[in-house]
């Protein structure tokens, strides 16, 4: 058997390495893809472009993105995980280098849309490579930490990004992070461990793949749900990524540097409370789900109205941590419910269409945001993640943690 005490510390090193290389590569992506929001004043301000404009400078990103999710996992599967990884890793850093080089705004578009798509190509390569390379038992507690690394490279990316903007110019900085992008794959490539044997990471149950068809998948009732509580709930790391760094030095008078800084704290908050709002799930809330999500997502939407009230840019930074926070706490409870009641052989293809409804949040909300700070302010943008957040707190509400059965004929709504 492959299951002995002998292979046990194979076993671990394998899932230790897989995810501290995955961790890593997922703080690098986050890096990469928040740092446009890090120099858009000043992208903007060489440009000449609205806010609404500067929003869909981040949503050709998320367009592309949203588009390329069920294909690139479509292609893990046919070509595997460790290539297309890489792939993905020394695509987006080229495309981040030629950000750098963007004329105006139509090139500029062109390429974040060709960031987006190079990106899109590395959650289900990652997610393969998680499946192959842990055990079952591992596999949970290594997607929290995935998650978590989103928010840790959300949180860093400014404080890398900011001082380098400000000593080097935006067009610098894309480069400079761009070469560190490729180094990274270089590493990847090396010391991606190859994947267990099967019989350490299918359970002993496995059973055949039930043949489905994709409309199946689309039309059934419980499963948009999901990808419509997970759009709601998304639009807050969007928005915050993308408009805080504007408000903070347009509203609050701070430095880019400040800023940076500023913008750090709530995402490295976010990223504990998603490890912990998950360990409150294995302990105490596995099974009503919704005793901690709604209670979290209704306090993070009050706290989302009352940061705008102080009139200094601590008091908004401290109430947007604690939103932030809250938030986190449901992080788990969202993503990972999908996941406990799909069928464990349409889990794949099921979640492709819960991923792109989360997707959708990076579409619309730099661009509704953006458009409601040209023509209200900022109030009602920040105000619009509070409905947002409101909104996806009702849907979990009414949402029962019921197996979902997608042989059966599908209930839309």
């Amino acid at each position: 058997m492959s299951n002995t005490p002998s292979s046990a510390p194979v076993v671990r090193r394998t899932e230790r390495r897989t995810l501290a290389l995955l961790v890593g590569v997922y703080i690098v992506d986050y890096v990469d893809r928040v740092m446009i929001a890090t120099a858009l004043p000043m992208i903007g301000a060489e440009f000449g472009l609205s806010k609404t404009s500067q929003g869909l400078v981040v949503s050709a990103f998320a367009i592309a993105y949203l588009i390329g999710q069920m294909p690139g996992g479509l292609l893990a599967d046919r070509v595997g995980a460790r290539p297309l990884l890489v792939i993905s890793l020394v695509a987006w850093s080229v495309f981040t280098a030629a950000t750098g080089l963007a004329p105006g705004l139509v090139v500029l578009l062109a390429l974040r849309a060709l960031f987006g798509l190079a990106q899109a190509l590395f959650p289900g390569a990652s997610f393969k490579a998680l499946g192959e390379r842990t055990t079952q038992a591992a596999r949970s507690r290594g997607a929290g930490l995935m998650l978590a690394s989103n928010s840790i490279g959300a949180g860093l990316g400014p404080l890398l990004v900011a001082p380098l903007v400000v000593a080097t110019g935006w067009r610098h900085t894309f480069w400079i992070i761009a070469a560190g992008g490729l180094i990274v794959g270089v590493a990847l490539w090396r010391l991606l461990p190859p994947p267990l044997p099967r019989e350490l990471t299918e359970p002993e149950d496995h059973i055949a793949p039930v043949a489905v068809p994709v409309s199946r998948v689309l039309r059934d009732g419980l499963v948009l749900r999901y990808a419509a509580m997970f759009a709601c709930f998304n639009m807050v790391a969007y928005g915050m990524i993308t408009w805080v760094p504007s408000y903070l030095v347009e509203a609050k008078g701070l430095s880019l540097v400040s800023a940076g800084v500023a913008t750090a704290i709530p995402q490295l908050v976010n990223a504990v409370a998603v490890v912990l709002g998950g360990w409150l799930m294995s302990r105490w809330f596995d099974q009503r789900v919704r005793w901690l999500v709604v209670p979290a997502l209704v306090a993070s939407a009050v706290l989302l109205v009352a940061m705008l009230l102080p009139d200094s840019a601590t008091g908004f930074t401290v109430l947007q941590t604690v939103a932030m926070f809250t938030s986190g706490l449901a992080t788990i409870g969202i993503v990972g419910l999908p996941l406990r009641v799909l069928p464990r052989d349409l889990v794949g293809s099921a979640m492709g269409l819960v991923n792109t409804g989360g997707q959708l949040a990076g579409v619309l909300a730099p661009l509704v945001m953006g458009w409601l700070a040209d023509h209200v302010g900022f109030g009602a943008a920040f105000g619009f993640l509070a409905v947002t957040t409101l909104a996806a707190a009702a849907i979990s509400l009414t949402t029962r943690a019921t197996k979902v059965d997608l042989t059966a004929p599908a209930l839309v709504g």
